[in-house]
């Protein structure tokens, strides 16, 4: 039977492969068609989330009499919904929305290993979020940790900090922080019993309305192809959502954060594999610096 806490790891490396999944067909998309704006990339990628969720949600409702679906996962009934659930879903939703936007926005402007390595400053900010919100003890061993294994992800990724860029940086830098804040309300949900599927209901519902009003002032046409890898973008999405959802339900982000570090894996994985990107010296070394914060943390 395994730990709370490797069960923690294993949704969240699960997490980071859908989100690598997800960064892949929305890097795809502009190459089978013309441009498509952030605004309706993520709508599509919460629209898939949206509809998985809320088959799961029916069929746990109509299951958990019998002690079946995605709650047995979490060994708990759902607790009903109070005040501060509500404004813990709305909290998790906006910084959730912000962190989305602003990283589909700095993806459009600057690369994407720039842009992969600012959203990864998400685990710090979980980590010291949980710290000063939900008073959850951290250490030095984890804080280093978490240090090497970022230290490994900017050895992969080399971004360059041009000055014209800086706006773009801000808000990759933005997209890291609101994601960071939206798992430290995850972990709040969880421990108040919120249903893990009702999470991610509220949250990508959240999300789709709010880029309605963008998306309709400027709607991109679509090619078949670029219809067909956003509904794979929004199904990576999904993957990532339900895994980041149960990991910070099961374990501290003080114990797992490191490992959504894999991304960067799974990242360089499908750059090998789709667009003949081969890792230099440096690359390799940040994989063992990564892999190296891992087992630190055993």
């Amino acid at each position: 039977m395994l730990s709370s806490k490797a069960k923690g790891i294993l949704a969240l490396v699960t997490s980071a492969f859908g989100f690598a999944l997800m960064a892949l067909c929305v890097r795809l998309c502009d190459d089978y068609g013309a441009p498509v704006s952030s605004f309706q990339k993520s709508f599509f990628r919460n629209a898939v989330a949206l509809m998985i969720a809320t088959v799961v949600f029916v069929r746990n409702k109509v299951e958990v009499e019998g002690g079946g679906g995605l709650l047995n996962l979490f060994h708990r009934q759902p607790q009903p919904l109070t005040s501060t659930s509500l404004a813990l879903l709305s909290a998790r939703s906006i910084f959730g929305t912000i962190g989305i936007f602003a990283n589909f926005y700095a993806l459009s402007k600057i690369t994407i290993s720039e842009g992969q390595t600012l959203n990864k400053t998400a685990p710090f900010f979980t980590v010291i979020f949980a710290y000063l919100f939900l008073k959850e003890r951290v250490t030095l061993r984890q804080l280093g940790a978490l240090g090497l294994a970022f230290a490994g992800t900017m050895l992969i990724t080399k971004p360059g900090f041009a000055g014209e860029a800086a706006f773009p940086l801000a808000m990759g830098l933005l997209g890291g922080l609101g994601a960071g804040a939206a798992y430290v309300c995850v972990r709040a949900l969880c421990n108040r019993g919120v249903e893990p599927a009702f999470i991610i209901l509220f949250f990508s519902a959240f999300s789709c309305l709010a880029s309605v009003p963008f998306m309709v002032q400027g709607f991109d046409p679509m090619t078949a192809a670029q219809v067909a890898i956003l509904l794979g973008a929004g199904g990576g999405a999904a993957i990532g959502q339900f895994g980041v959802t149960l990991a910070y339900g099961y374990a501290a982000p003080r114990e797992i954060a490191v490992y959504d570090y894999t991304n960067i894996l799974f990242t360089a994985l499908f750059g090998f594999a789709f667009f003949g990107q081969i890792p230099d010296v440096w690359s390799c070394l940040g994989f063992a610096a990564i892999l190296g914060a891992a087992t630190r943390l055993r």
